[in-house]
C-alpha cells in the first residue's frame, strides 16, 4: 500500500481570527443598520502566521471498498462531519445506475464536503473545505477507516490567503 500525504500541517491546529467586517452595515441591508452584523466574526484561520479563509483538502482514493453504499456513505460523511467539529446543515447523496456510483455533498455550516464515486473503478474523490474551529484533517482517518482504499492522497490548499 503506498499512501502519498502531500505536505499539510496534518498536526498543526488553527486559531481562529476574531476579526471584524470593515465594511459598514449598509453594505449588508439597504433597510437600516444591524448593529449585531458589525460584530459579525468572519471564522477566517491562523496557522503558522499566515491568515486564511478556510483549509481546502482533496483526497482520491483507489481501490476502495463500498463506494456504491449509500448508507454507508452517509455515515461516514456524518462522521467526519462529527471528528471536525463541524456543523451539518444538510446532506444529500444520489446514487447512479446502473454502476452504483454516488455523489453528493454535506453542507455545513463551515463550508462543504463533497464526494464523487466510481465504485467500478474503486475510486472516489472528496473535496473537504472547512473555515473557522473546524479542524478537517480528522476526517481523513474516518475516510480511511470506512472505504478502506489500497491507496490515498490527501493535497491540501489554503484558500483566502491574505
Amino acid at each position: 500500500m503506498v499512501d502519498s500525504l502531500v505536505p499539510i500541517g496534518v498536526e498543526a491546529e488553527a486559531e481562529v481570527l476574531d476579526t471584524r467586517a470593515e465594511v459598514s452595515d449598509a453594505a449588508f441591508t439597504t433597510e437600516g443598520s444591524h448593529p449585531e452584523r458589525s460584530e459579525r466574526k468572519d471564522f477566517f484561520v491562523e496557522r503558522h502566521g499566515l491568515r486564511f479563509a478556510g483549509t481546502h483538502l482533496i483526497l482520491d482514493l483507489w481501490e476502495a471498498e463500498r463506494l456504491d453504499d449509500v448508507a454507508h456513505m452517509e455515515c461516514a460523511l456524518r462522521r467526519c462531519v462529527e471528528v471536525a467539529g463541524a456543523t451539518l446543515l444538510h446532506l444529500h447523496l444520489h446514487r447512479f445506475t446502473p454502476n452504483g456510483g454516488i455523489s453528493g455533498v454535506a453542507v455545513l455550516a463551515e463550508s462543504h464536503i463533497s464526494v464523487h464515486s466510481w465504485p467500478e473503478r474503486g475510486y472516489a474523490a472528496f473535496d473537504i473545505f472547512m473555515c473557522g474551529a473546524a479542524r478537517p484533517h480528522r476526517a481523513i482517518e474516518v475516510l480511511r477507516e470506512a472505504f478502506r482504499p489500497k491507496r490515498m492522497t490527501v493535497t491540501e490548499q489554503l484558500r483566502g490567503v491574505f
